[in-house]
């Protein structure tokens, strides 16, 4: 783990009374006003939603046999470089009890046998190298075929010069000219440029790469990761929103932000039902969809900002992603893994075991005698009901792990929704990032553009603290520290490194 250079920060709280607004919810809002407010901001959180938690949300249903069950938007793996997300947990936990290691990290595939890649090494390079001497899809023969220029940058990752050069280049054009055995192709890149929620042909092939680098190049804490034992509404939200009110901040769930207008020396927000919240410093941290309507709402903004309006109406989103929660009479085989990703099926993409991970689960589970899983399409066919996409994930896990074509289903809860960043080639310069050309106007999310190392629920926390530590600064307080992993590849040139820059 590595800090960032220091900067001069002045005293730890605000010299004077400031008032900040964050719009959204999620973990990037929440880490933003949980900075802002332990050093005296006046903070208040607009979250459209009736809960917190964004796409790490958790909702209450009520099954088919009564039981009351926590259900959570999706599961999220919690990888040991978010380093950012945890300091932001460790508000709530300092010892990170709430979260539990999840064995293994299997990748299956219908042709295959599995291979697991949560047991390699942590540190790189000796991680690549137990890769190269373990896995059956990739051996020393093959590596002579490969296309060693174009192999070339997936060791020399440069935060600038990566993008500079691949951007304009998709991740399936990349690999194509990788010239990886079939197999390997499928099992080692396939699946984790899957879990970024986007298809191949239209990731950027440097979003590829310097996600490869920062969870498993240049990431010192290996491919384990884990997960809460609870939903995340009982182990994360309550708490840190009892953390948030303890330090002052208000949090006002169940209203949507309608239009951003400028106001003096500050913003005045207003909401759907019509109330008005004014502040000199505001942080937008919603997902593209509520960015992208929240600036349509909002000339004055975009006539103010148009670089961030026309960067918003560019940026657009990703494919739609659907989640399926099934709870089974009777359970898997007991060698299952407690998570698996899934290789070059049509819709399914991963499976969790949430009766061998999470509480409620496992008691209704012990309770029944039954199991409960979720299904995962990261980047599923449009128009497609999610009562289908879920029939055709269970179908498809049934071809992987017959037996549980036996397991009658009890009940299901599925959906399909459309947040997701898109990475598409050749926009990366384009991207917003967390300052923008209206002052005292920030952004945070896991889609906004940073030069540090970071992606999915570690790019929301760290953009989030990025955008209170410009506040801070501004007005002389101390700023939270950032840590990322090392910034640049193995084989990066020292002499294109340079000095790091100061993050958007």
């Amino acid at each position: 783990m590595r800090r960032r250079p220091a900067e001069p920060v002045g005293p730890g709280r605000v010299r004077q009374p400031t008032e900040a607004l964050v719009v959204g919810g999620g973990v990037a809002g929440i880490s933003a006003a949980i900075v802002l407010a332990e050093r005296g901001v006046r903070v208040t959180v607009l979250e459209a939603r009736p809960r917190l938690g964004g796409r790490l949300d958790t909702r209450s249903e009520t099954l088919a046999d009564g039981t009351v069950a926590p259900v959570d938007h999706g599961f999220h793996a919690f990888f040991r470089q978010y380093y950012n997300l945890r300091s932001i947990l460790r508000r709530i936990d300092p010892a990170l009890a709430l979260l539990r290691p999840v064995p293994g990290y299997p990748v299956l595939h219908a042709d295959w046998p599995a291979e697991d890649f949560g047991r390699l090494p942590a540190k790189p390079p000796w991680n690549l190298l137990a890769l190269l001497a373990r896995s059956p899809s990739l051996r020393l023969a093959d590596l002579r075929r490969m296309d060693t220029q174009a192999a070339l940058p997936l060791l020399a990752y440069h935060s600038r010069h990566t993008y500079a050069e691949l951007d304009d280049t998709s991740a399936a054009e990349l690999l194509d000219a990788l010239r990886l055995p079939d197999r390997a192709r499928a099992m080692l890149f396939e699946v984790f440029s899957h879990s970024f929620f986007n298809h191949e042909a239209d990731l950027s092939a440097a979003e590829l790469l310097a996600n490869f680098h920062f969870y498993f190049l240049g990431n010192p804490e290996g491919l384990g990761f884990d997960a809460p034992d609870r939903d995340y509404e009982s182990a994360i939200w309550t708490p840190l929103a009892a953390h948030l009110r303890r330090h002052g901040a208000r949090i006002l769930l169940g209203q949507p932000v309608t239009s951003v207008r400028p106001d003096g020396d500050g913003w005045r927000l207003e909401t759907a039902a019509g109330e008005r919240h004014r502040a000199r410093d505001v942080v937008l941290a919603v997902d593209p969809p509520a960015l992208a309507a929240l600036l349509a709402g909002s000339p004055e903004l975009a006539a103010r900002a148009p670089v961030l309006a026309g960067q918003v109406a560019r940026s657009g989103t990703g494919p739609p992603y659907a989640v399926a929660r099934y709870w089974l009479a009777g359970d898997v085989s007991p060698d299952r893994a407690v998570f698996s990703g899934v290789s070059r099926q049509d819709t399914l993409d991963s499976v969790t075991l949430y009766h061998r991970l999470e509480a409620e689960s496992r008691r209704w589970a012990a309770r029944t005698g039954g199991s409960v899983l979720e299904l995962h399409a990261y980047a599923c066919p449009a128009e497609v009901p999610a009562p289908e996409l879920a029939r055709r994930m269970r179908a498809e896990l049934a071809g992987l792990w017959p037996e549980v074509a036996d397991l009658p289903v009890r009940d299901l809860r599925c959906r399909v929704e459309r947040q997701a960043p898109a990475f598409p080639p050749g926009r990366s310069a384009d991207r917003p990032g967390v300052l923008t050309d209206a002052d005292r106007l920030y952004l945070a999310g896991d889609g906004i553009g940073t030069e540090l190392p970071s992606a999915l629920l570690e790019r929301a926390a760290l953009t989030g603290i990025l955008a209170a530590n410009h506040i801070l600064r501004r007005a002389g307080a101390g700023t939270e520290p950032v840590r990322t992993i090392r910034r640049y590849g193995l084989l990066a040139q020292r002499s294109r490194a340079g000095r790091p820059p100061a993050g958007r």
